[in-house]
């Protein structure tokens, strides 16, 4: 339709992916960059860390919604520095070369990842809620600093830190949300980790929405991204404020513990 913004997913094929083309399909004119293709979508099927190849993508692109990445936060350096930071680095300057206007990046909670080591969160990582008392204990916000857990939390504060750098000095305005943990079933009742950091499937498309919408003028930005959980570790007060995010799913304090396979 005429005027209707052109977003570009890279990893479209992806559960992330997947969500915002079912729910945001009828609002935003969709194409994907992906390994493989989307079925109903314009697809480029090239890997990013080809600059070359994935350059064509990115023409007449409004928006970039960055998710491919090596989603394992026990990926290896080797895979990390390929599929996470040489490709978040390409999608950065292919969107810069071809004029998009801005790039929302999926970061992650893995970039502060640290602070599970320590109380109050540890207690909620560990599901210990009768150690705390609700809304009673300090959450980690966007203004922490960064604690990395891993080498792919490496390379989502690296992702954060190429934005601001391609928003300060290049011209290229980008989002960064530390997405929590969007699930393939929608349910984390399988352990305390998962209550904590739900982001639902809604909620996800809803967060996603509003960053493609914000006005040109709100140039760069990070935000903590899950549900309005009842234990939470992630403040998303930042969210709620700055881009009018209200969370319509809220994950409790029960959990039957047991096995969880990540999709991929």
């Amino acid at each position: 339709m005429p005027g209707t913004k052109k977003v570009l997913i890279t990893g479209g094929a992806g559960l992330i992916g997947s969500i915002l083309i079912d729910k945001l399909g009828d609002k935003y004119d969709f194409s994907s960059l992906d390994l493989r293709a989307v079925d109903g979508v314009p697809s480029t099927v090239a890997n990013l860390d080809d600059l070359d190849s994935i350059t064509p993508a990115f023409d007449g692109i409004d928006t970039v919604v960055h998710l491919a990445a090596d989603r394992s936060p026990a990926g290896s350096w080797d895979s990390i520095l390929k599929n996470n930071i040489i490709a978040t680095y390409n999608v950065f300057e292919a969107s810069k070369r071809a004029g998009v206007n801005r790039v929302i990046f999926a970061s992650s909670n893995h970039a502060e990842g640290g602070f599970y080591l320590d109380p109050p969160w540890k207690h909620v990582n560990d599901g210990n809620f009768h150690l705390l008392q609700q809304d009673r204990y300090e959450l980690v916000s966007e203004k922490h600093m960064i604690r990395p857990d891993s080498y792919y939390g490496v390379a989502k504060a690296y992702g954060e830190a190429l934005g601001s750098y391609y928003n300060d000095f290049l011209g290229l305005s980008s989002f960064h949300l530390r997405i929590g943990w969007v699930i393939e079933d929608d349910d984390p009742t399988f352990s305390a980790y998962a209550l904590s950091l739900w982001l639902s499937h809604r909620d996800t498309a809803q967060i996603v929405d509003l960053c493609i919408s914000a006005p040109e003028s709100h140039r760069y930005d990070i935000f903590n991204a899950t549900s309005d959980n009842m234990w939470k570790i992630f403040d998303i007060e930042h969210a709620k404020q700055a881009l009018g995010y209200q969370p319509q799913d809220r994950a409790g304090a029960d959990f039957t513990p047991r096995d969880y396979k990540r999709s991929t």
